[in-house]
């Protein structure tokens, strides 16, 4: 007997209106990135709308996406498939965020959904499907004091013009002892009062507890939310949609909420653009810096770039006329800085016991033991973290390295056996393999054993570090030694009376372009902590005072330094008067991309050459230098290239990076 025949089911119908959604896939593939158009169901006709997110079916799978745009018809000449589902009908993803994806990913040479992952927190049903509040107007603003701005040439002027709906683009020059989170939060409740929002980014959580605390004094409760990776995914996300709901209009936060969804942004902010947490490190590695100017760029806003340093960067806006100078007067910058002493003699040590058992030169000494003795606290800046992070033969100075892997020795304490950084190898029976001697020296000291040496030397006063152990906040106004490496200097209540750059060489003398712009960020955070010259305060940098980089500190001029740093990258053919990609990747897959890819008109290819920090020793890294304004044609290219190995599903990945932050 032959089986029944199955009645053929009904496939679902179209929606009568607007049928086709214009879907971003999320699909990393250069080849594949762009979007694709799906019919809707009548069934999700409402649920469907344009920034949701929905599930469709690509190559057989089941993946994510957003929808771009609702359509009456497709360009697509072909049959088009239907959606699975509407995920959510919450628009989460703005005209103006989705379009900045774009640009950003055409100009790292990314993809639209790299870019997404790092715009669009992942979705949190319960925070998202909590009761909304009503659609209350939001309260007004009071005006800002302007004292504080007032010190500025044009810092007024600034205050001005957008709390009058203007958009002013400033490099700002900070102060030493600037309250920089109050100055922020006074410029945003100008722009507030326009009737716009902001959008504010700074390094690390502890500057956004500070610019959090500064906005709820200035703005007052409930005005700004912050975003940062320390929260939750329930709470950023419960957060995030307050601003994309237009419940807030400010939104404070670490490099991620470059991109968040504030409506009619009429201010981007960002403090300490040169520190390299705003380099996000996932694919396609863009600048939180960029990501900002882009938005203002697509929207008209006003842009703020302030730090106590100056990156080259920032330099070639104020050069190009992109943005002006927003700095204070000479007599200003002389009241509010303390004073520098460089000291470039180590045989200065030898005049003083107690600052030779301390490794300090005499006068630095004599800076801490007055410092102390009046009460204040001082700050030591130490650019290695650790106890002898770094050791070498004694004998003949060759660097110390493992017998197993060549990895560096270090040493965690007095007590412990010498072992390898990398492997974690004992090393207690190491010998030379230069001159056979099996005696150690310390190539490079760390704050732990630095933090011993100055507890010997002032004996009896405190001693507090700060580092990847533990970063303090703030300290009080009392007599202590404050231990910190680079970017952990808490805040000390009052200033500190003074502060100690030890080891500047390690600081200076490392193989990098950026070398000495990140020493005099370095340094000139840690200078902005201590009290004014009038108030006693003084800082002893352990460096040769006529180095360029020491004179831009001791006349607290980072704008010269920025511009005479610009004008060497200029001459030299460097970023950012140049525009520049690094590829790295097995040696095989580095050639195969150079193979595919097409150099634009006047640029150049630099390598490749092996890269000796690599895990794999096959890993090698070319360079791709093209001038300025062939920027996007660069990208452009290296997308086409990533397109065609991910077309033909090449076995090695080859990681493209757009202006990298280390080029050496």
């Amino acid at each position: 007997m032959r089986p029944a025949r199955r009645k053929a089911t009904a496939g679902p119908e179209p929606a009568e209106r607007l049928p086709v959604a214009r879907v971003a896939v999320d699909m990393s593939l250069a080849h594949l990135d762009r979007p694709f158009d799906y019919l809707v169901p009548a069934t999700a006709d409402e649920q469907v709308v344009p920034g949701g997110r929905v599930r469709v079916r690509f190559s057989g799978q089941l993946v994510d996406g957003f929808v771009l745009a609702r359509l009456e018809a497709s360009e697509h000449p072909g049959k088009l498939a239907f959606l699975q589902r509407a995920v959510s009908a919450e628009a989460v993803l703005s005209t103006e965020i989705g379009t900045v994806a774009r640009q950003v990913a055409d100009r790292y040479a990314g993809t639209l959904a790299d870019v997404l992952r790092l715009a669009v927190p992942p979705r949190h049903a319960r925070a998202e499907n909590a009761a909304r509040t009503t659609d209350e107007p939001l309260p007004e603003v009071a005006a800002p004091a302007a004292d504080g701005w007032q010190r500025y040439a044009t810092g007024a002027a600034y205050l001005t013009a957008l709390q009058d709906g203007r958009s002013p683009r400033a490099v700002w020059g900070a102060l030493p002892g600037e309250d920089w989170p109050a100055r922020l939060a006074e410029a945003t409740a100008a722009c507030v009062r326009s009737g716009r929002g902001a959008v504010l980014v700074v390094p690390d959580q502890r500057d956004l507890d500070r610019l959090d605390a500064a906005l709820t004094a200035v703005l007052g409760d409930g005005q700004h939310v912050s975003l940062s990776a320390a929260l939750g995914p329930e709470a950023r996300y419960r957060r995030w949609l307050r601003a994309s709901r237009g419940q807030v209009r400010v939104v404070a936060g670490t490099r991620a909420a470059a991109f968040a969804p504030v409506a009619d942004l009429g201010l981007v902010a960002i403090w300490d653009d040169g520190d390299d947490l705003h380099a996000e490190p996932r694919a396609p590695y863009p600048h939180a810096r960029q990501v900002l100017l882009t938005r203002a760029q697509h929207g008209g806003g006003a842009v703020l770039i302030g730090a106590y340093g100056r990156t080259a960067e920032a330099q070639l806006l104020i050069e190009s006329g992109w943005a002006h100078e927003l700095a204070a007067d000479r007599a200003v910058v002389r009241s509010a800085s303390p004073r520098v002493v460089p000291v470039g003699d180590e045989r200065d040590q030898e005049r003083d016991a107690g600052a030779m058992a301390a490794r300090l030169p005499t006068i630095a000494w004599q800076a801490a033991r007055k410092a102390l003795a009046d009460g204040a606290p001082v700050l030591v800046q130490v650019p290695r973290r650790g106890y002898l992070p770094s050791m070498s033969c004694e004998r003949c100075r060759a660097s110390a390295r493992c017998s197993a892997c060549s990895g560096p020795l270090a040493l965690s304490s007095g007590h412990a056996v010498p072992s390898c950084r990398w492997c974690g190898r004992l090393a207690g029976d190491w010998t030379c393999s230069e001159c056979g001697s099996r005696r150690l020296r310390a190539a490079v000291v760390g704050a732990r054993r630095t933090a011993e040496e100055l507890g010997r030397a002032f004996a009896g006063t405190p001693v507090r570090t700060s580092g990847r152990d533990g970063v303090l906040a703030t300290v009080p106004a009392e007599a202590a030694l404050v231990i910190a490496t680079p970017g952990a200097e808490p805040v000390a209540d009052g200033g500190y009376g003074a502060a100690l750059l030890l080891d500047s060489w390690a600081l200076l003398t490392r193989a990098d372009l950026r070398a000495s712009e990140e020493t005099l960020r370095r340094w000139a955070n840690a200078v902005a902590l201590v009290r004014p010259a009038q108030r006693g305060g003084i800082v002893v940098a352990h460096a040769d005072g006529s180095v360029p980089v020491v004179q831009a500190l001791l006349r607290w001029d980072p704008g010269w330094h920025a511009s005479s740093e610009l004008a060497d990258r200029t001459a030299l053919g460097f970023p950012p008067a140049v525009r520049m990609a690094s590829l790295t990747g097995r040696a095989d897959a580095v050639a195969d991309f150079l193979q595919a890819f097409h150099l634009p008109e006047g640029g150049e290819v630099l390598g490749p050459v092996a890269v000796s920090d690599a895990e794999d020793e096959d890993t090698e890294r070319a360079l791709v230098r093209v001038r300025r304004g062939a920027g996007l044609a660069l990208a452009a290219a290296l997308h086409q290239a990533a397109g065609v190995r991910s077309a033909r599903k090449a076995p090695d990945p080859v990681r493209i990076q757009v202006d990298p932050s280390e080029l050496i």
